[in-house]
Formats: structure tokens, C-alpha cells, sequence
């Protein structure tokens, strides 16, 4: 999570914290070794946990370990590594919040920033802060915007940058005498086309909520809606919204173009292996897809990328929200000097260019070149999305209840249409302001 954002708990007064895909995968992991650093030894000692951005938890180590090596060779501070996946990492935090019992430096989904940043857990970085990791102008502007409220001192900077593109299947679309779709009609007549033999045009993780916010999102802003007003009130039932959810449900419903199976798919992993694995023609997925699509015997040639198309009369190009994962200190830490040392260190050039690669990110560091792929074509198409048509989800504390009321109702909506059942525009609507209600009674 992908791409992945933290659900709301009455315990963190609304701090529901959504995986907001923010990056990788659907894994689960197993308590190790975290909790509050230990500050004895040569430099110290911080304790970090990092969210699961390769195709495994102990990929992640892999990746991981040889940089954290690095660091302590260059400052003799030790890194005590937790690699957490999405599916747990929502609880660990709630509780580190609560409990006082934090890690030193923890990767976030940034979409959780203004959430998080409300709950009063973690550092602001100052302008002393940013100072002691190379500047806040050192950090693309798209992502570094992600990083909190705006007009507050922001409590995380951007590491690795994501967004979602539209994967298809060359061969397929070859023997079909298709091209990319360029608008939402398009993608629709092909994707139509595409379904047969027991193959299917598309697959979604409509068993996610965290994937089906961030469409309902995009396909909101491709509208022109806004899913919170200028006094942060929802407004998850006006026409942009509930249009643009009905658009993508009909995928399923509608133009059947998605096989209905697909209402279990709980993470995106699942539709990326039926995309690698020619089930399926086509996947809206994060640039990170590229680890399990390789990992699954399809290469890079093999598929192509273009932007999520916008219907024909759509009032705005939006293709992705400003997907990724940031940094974040706890207030708490008694190693704050350490800890501004090592987010250094993880957002320091040398560092990156040695992680987007494996990661699959793209890069949150002005000038620098995007490396997670060797296909030239797909780099660009990735960056130029991430820059120019990415829009960040609201940066409000109550985004996180977002994500979990509205994706919650779109599960069940999935669900009801893989049953046999049909869902109006008015069953969408009256969801969405039972949405608004819950999200309101939640402060």
C-alpha cells in the first residue's frame, strides 16, 4: 500500500488513523523488538519502525539493514529495526500514542499527517529541525505539502514518493487492436472488450477501504467536488462525490467488466498478481506494484502505464492523490538529536537513490532521478503524474474518518453488487450521509 491509512478508535479521541496507501504491501507482521529506544551505548540507540514497502517483511530487512549499517558506521548510533505491515501498523501506533511507549522515528502513510499531527504525539520540525536534515526546500514541493496542516510547522517530510497509474497489458490490448485509454469511456469500452474467455478487463481491490477511498477521491476531484468544505465539514453526499463512487462501482455492476470475486480483494496486492499473472488487463495501482509484478514473472516490457483517465467532460485531470510515506519523530523521544540525525540520513540523496530502487518509490528530493524502474517510458509517465497531476487529500484532522466511513460503505457496496444486488445512486447518497453524520458525532 498499499499504497493503506489507520482507523478511528474512541481511545485517540478520533484518531482514525487509514492506510492511506500510501505504500506497500498487505502483509502482516509479528511483534519483534520495539518500543521506547534505549539511549545506552557508543551514540545511542534509536528504535524505528518502518512500514512494509517490499515484497515481504523480511524483504524489507534486506533492503533496509545494509543502509541502517551505514549509519551507524557514520555516527555510531544503532538502529534498532521493526519492519510492520500495513495491516498491523494501524493498532501499533494508536497504541504508541496512547501509551507513551513509542518508537523514536516511525514511517507514516502521509495521509494520516493532519491526523496524526493532532493527537500532539509528535515533533513539529521547526525551523531548527529542518535545519538539522538539510532544509525543508531540499524536498519536492508535491510531497513536501503532504506533511501536515498547512500553515503549522508540519510533524513528518516526505521518503518515498508514490502515486497510481493505470497498468495495462500490452499483449492483450496488441491482440485486441486497442491503445491506452486517453478518458474514463475509453477505458470502459476496453475493458469490455477485454472481458472474455474467463479473462476480465480489470481487477480492483474492492475488498479494501483504503483503496476505494482514495478512488472515491480521485474520481470526486475528476468531478470537481471536495469532499470537505472551507470550515472542514464533510460534504461526502453532494453530487461530485456520490457520482463519482457510482462511476466506479459500475465497473463491477454496471459494465462488468470486474470480476465480482473481486469484493474479497482486501489489499491490492491480489489484483496486481491477477494483472501479473494475465487474468486481467488492467489495474490502477502505486509505481510499488512493480515489485510483485516483476516478482510474479512479468517484465517491465510486458506492460504499460499511463495516467487514470478522467471521464470526457471531466473538470479536472486529477490522476492520483499525492500518494507516499513520510517521517515522523515522537515527541517523547530522548534521543531527539539522534533521531534528527537518522531522518538525515533516510532523506539524504545517497540514501534515497539507494532505496527507491528497491521500494519502487519515486523520488521526494528536488533533482534528483527517478531510478524504481529501468523502463524510461514508465519513469516519466510516474513523475510526470506525481508532479502534475496529483492532488493531496484534505490535510484536516478528520481525513483519516474519511477513509474509513466512506471506504467502509464501498466494501459493502462491492459486496452487495458481487451478491446480486444493485446499488442506486440514491443508496450511495444516503450512505454517504450516514458518512457525514459519523464523521461529525466523531468531532
Amino acid at each position: 500500500m498499499k499504497f493503506r491509512t489507520l482507523a478511528a478508535t474512541a481511545a485517540i479521541a478520533a484518531l482514525a488513523l487509514t492506510t492511506a496507501a500510501c505504500g506497500g504491501n498487505n502483509n502482516s507482521s509479528s511483534p519483534s523488538s520495539a518500543g521506547s529506544s534505549d539511549s545506552s551505548g557508543s551514540g545511542g540507540t534509536l528504535t524505528y519502525w518502518a512500514s512494509n514497502q517490499g515484497t515481504s517483511l523480511d524483504n524489507d530487512k534486506q533492503v533496509l539493514t545494509p543502509q541502517l549499517e551505514k549509519f551507524t558506521q557514520q555516527t555510531g548510533i544503532k538502529v534498532n529495526l521493526e519492519v510492520i505491515g500495513w495491516n498491523d501498523l494501524q493498532t501499533r501506533i494508536q497504541t504508541a500514542v496512547t501509551s507513551g511507549q513509542a518508537p523514536d522515528v516511525v514511517n507514516i502513510g502521509n495521509t494520516w499527517a493532519a491526523s496524526l499531527q493532532s493527537t500532539g504525539a509528535f515533533m513539529p520540525f521547526d525551523d531548527a529541525a529542518f535545519k538539522a536534515i538539510g532544509g525543508k526546500d531540499k524536498f519536492v514541493k508535491t510531497a513536501m505539502d503532504t506533511g501536515g496542516v498547512a500553515g503549522q510547522d508540519p510533524t513528518s517530510v516526505p521518503v518515498y514518493g508514490l502515486a497510481y497509474g493505470l497498468y495495462y497489458n500490452k499483449a492483450m490490448f496488441s491482440a485486441a487492436g486497442l491503445t491506452p485509454p486517453n478518458n474514463w469511456e475509453d477505458l470502459v469500452k476496453d475493458a469490455q472488450k477485454l472481458t472474455t474467455g474467463g479473462k476480465y478487463g480489470f481487477a480492483l481491490a474492492a475488498g479494501s477501504y483504503t483503496e476505494n477511498a482514495h478512488f472515491a477521491f480521485i474520481n470526486a476531484a475528476q468531478n470537481g467536488a471536495d469532499l470537505f468544505d472551507k470550515d472542514g465539514k464533510p460534504t461526502f453526499s453532494s453530487d461530485g462525490v456520490v457520482n463519482g463512487i457510482q462511476r466506479f462501482l459500475d465497473l463491477m455492476q454496471k459494465d462488468k467488466v470486474v470480476n465480482v470475486a473481486n469484493a474479497q480483494y482486501d489489499n491490492g496486492t491480489k489484483a496486481v498478481n491477477d494483472f501479473a499473472t494475465g487474468k486481467v488487463a488492467m489495474i490502477l495501482n502505486q509505481n510499488n506494484a512493480d515489485n510483485s509484478i516483476v516478482a510474479n514473472g512479468m517484465t517491465t516490457d510486458k506492460y504499460g502505464v499511463v495516467p487514470f483517465p478522467a471521464p470526457s467532460d471531466a473538470k479536472s485531470q486529477v490522476a492520483s492523490h499525492v500518494a507516499g510515506i513520510n517521517l515522523s519523530i515522537f515527541k517523547n523521544t530522548k534521543n531527539k538529536d539522534a533521531a534528527l540525525k537518522f531522518v538525515n540520513f533516510m532523506t539524504s540523496a545517497e540514501t534515497q537513490t539507494a532505496l527507491d530502487k528497491p521500494f519502487s518509490a519515486l523520488p521526494v528530493l528536488n533533482g534528483a532521478t527517478p531510478n524504481f524502474t529501468d523502463n524510461a517510458t514508465e519513469a516519466k509517465t510516474f513523475s510526470d503524474i506525481y508532479s502534475t497531476k496529483s492532488k493531496p487529500l484534505p490535510l484536516v484532522p478528520a481525513e483519516d474518518q474519511f477513509e474509513s466511513t466512506v471506504g467502509k460503505a464501498m466494501n459493502q457496496m462491492f459486496a452487495k453488487i458481487a451478491s446480486g444486488g444493485t446499488v442506486s445512486t440514491d443508496d450511495i447518497r444516503t450512505a454517504m450521509k450516514t458518512a457525514e453524520q459519523q464523521v461529525a458525532a466523531a468531532g
